[in-house]
């Protein structure tokens, strides 16, 4: 058996053109912004009229019909350039659109993708409690049926893209009830942005991904239609774990971009820094310092390419994922590092690219399933 890994057609000048954006696009502005910590709201109404926010949606609601690796090289041609970005698109197709998409009913399909897919409003989806961060299945929040209604109270930490002026909606997990096993039924609940009882707190202050939106959202008696259930009662939690799966190799695909990002500039930079009268990249330190970063990010490259084959072709596709993700992220956080110690002193300058990118660069071993959590999910594909 052959494996080509050659990009088809479609795919690769998907990629060129937002390499194309993000150069001319994103590079020139997004520093100010991150140091500001502001929103990039021109930047996804731009991405939002590529298409980038419908990529892996169907044209009846407003997509563009292509695939979810079509997505994750979006993806890693953002985060080459910035994270913020990247995770802001992310976010608001994998945890914003696809719980809709994949779980929910026509009307909901139909009411509520076609704003998404266009970039013209953002979704969020509210799994993370302040008491239970890995431990997902610890969920508070509860959904009470009153009538033709969820009354929905509790709280959610760490949810991106919630309190964006054009947030539109949070897909909430809530406990509805207890399953016959005597555990929690957990069901997802849809709750329109602006619903009485539905408040945000103010924007994080963060380590990194300063200019993406995250928030902490309270429910105090939030009440929505019935019919805002998304998928089947009880079956929330397990909807949201499938979600994670594809999560995991957007995150991967995500993490490569930034892993690649500290090796342009670092490359570039070997060029035009002298030191003892000649460029540091004629040093053989600095040569084998940036040779592994280039190994670390192509190995990663292929560990989310593998994933996403899987995840295509229809076959299962959890133990890759989870790999593509570990071997990914530790990519971009030893990058980072190395990257820093490449620029010396001005790698500790927030001017320059490499400084955002190792304040961005931990948050991607801790979000969407930490390190720990990925190596379990790993050992358990394998019968441990």
């Amino acid at each position: 058996m052959t494996v080509d890994l050659e990009l088809s057609e479609e795919h690769a000048a998907l990629r060129a053109t937002v390499e194309d954006f993000a150069r001319k696009e994103v590079a020139p502005v997004i520093g100010d912004l991150y140091e500001r910590g502001e929103f990039p709201y021109d930047l996804v109404a731009k991405m939002g009229a590529m298409g980038l926010f419908g990529l892996p949606i169907a044209e009846e609601y407003g997509g563009m019909g292509g695939d979810y690796f079509a997505l994750c090289l979006a993806l890693e041609e953002l985060a080459r350039v910035d994270s913020s970005v990247a995770i802001t698109l992310e976010a608001g197709v994998s945890l914003g659109a696809m719980p809709i998409y994949r779980f929910g009913t026509e009307e909901q399909k139909r009411q509520w993708l076609p704003a998404l897919a266009a970039g013209e409003r953002l979704g969020a989806f509210g799994l993370t409690e302040p008491g239970g961060g890995s431990d997902a299945g610890a969920t508070r929040t509860t959904a009470t049926p009153d009538g033709d209604e969820w009354v929905v109270n509790g709280s959610k930490a760490f949810i991106t893209n919630s309190g964006t002026d054009i947030t539109s909606l949070v897909t909430v997990t809530a406990v509805t009830g207890k399953a016959a096993t005597g555990h929690k039924e957990i069901s997802a609940i849809l709750v329109p942005a602006g619903t009485p009882g539905f408040t945000v707190s103010e924007k994080y202050s963060k380590v990194g991904w300063s200019a993406s939106d995250t928030r902490e959202l309270f429910f105090d008696d939030v009440r929505v239609p019935a019919a805002n259930l998304v998928g089947e009662l009880g079956r929330g939690y397990a909807q949201f774990l499938s979600i994670l799966d594809e999560g995991r190799v957007a995150i991967a695909a995500l993490s490569v971009g930034l892993a690649q990002g500290c090796v342009d500039e670092s490359v570039r930079y070997a060029h035009e820094r002298h030191a003892f009268g000649s460029p540091i990249g004629s040093y053989q330190a600095i040569q084998f310092k940036i040779a592994d970063m280039e190994a670390r990010a192509h190995t990663a490259r292929l560990a989310y390419y593998a994933a996403a084959a899987k995840m295509l072709r229809g076959v299962p596709f959890k133990k890759e994922a989870a790999i593509a993700k570990l071997v990914a992220s530790n990519a971009a956080m030893d990058n980072a590092r190395d990257a820093t110690q490449v620029f010396g002193g001005y790698g500790f300058m927030n001017e320059f690219p490499v400084g955002r990118f190792y304040r961005d660069a931990k948050i991607l071993e801790i979000g969407e399933g930490t390190s720990e959590v990925q190596r379990m999910l790993i050992a358990r594909q394998l019968g441990l």
